[in-house]
């Protein structure tokens, strides 16, 4: 397993978060106060950090992902039903980009957190 202690805190941070706010809100609220949480447990955690996509040695695009974790672990923070396809492969593509191994999509919508690691 990556990173399994810092899985954990990312993970105990948006259970906090989700247990203060309750379900409901809008993803920038718990982004936002994740970072918070995060920060509180002495993580160093970029919000909104730009990454360059590269083809051929051209800028292509940009990508931002929302959280990164101790320069370790991407973290995308979701309101949704439940784990789409879409979202599993934008982190797989962050993780390509980034040249990071791990991401954790997090699932604010129910009572519930909900997570998905990926590995790269």
């Amino acid at each position: 397993m990556i990173h399994p202690e810092l899985s954990e805190a990312i993970i105990g941070a948006a259970m906090k978060v989700l247990n203060t706010l309750k379900p409901g809100l809008d993803e920038k609220a718990y982004e936002n106060a994740l970072v918070i949480e995060l920060r509180k447990r002495d993580l160093k955690v970029n919000q909104q950090k730009r990454f360059d996509v590269l083809y051929d040695g051209c800028v292509v695009d940009t990508l931002v992902p929302d959280l990164i974790v101790n320069e370790q672990v991407i973290v995308d923070p979701k309101v949704a039903e439940d784990f789409t396809p879409t979202p599993i492969a934008q982190m797989i593509g962050y993780l390509a980009i980034t040249n990071l191994r791990l991401a954790i999509l997090l699932n604010f919508k129910h009572a519930d957190l909900r997570w998905k690691r990926m590995v790269r």
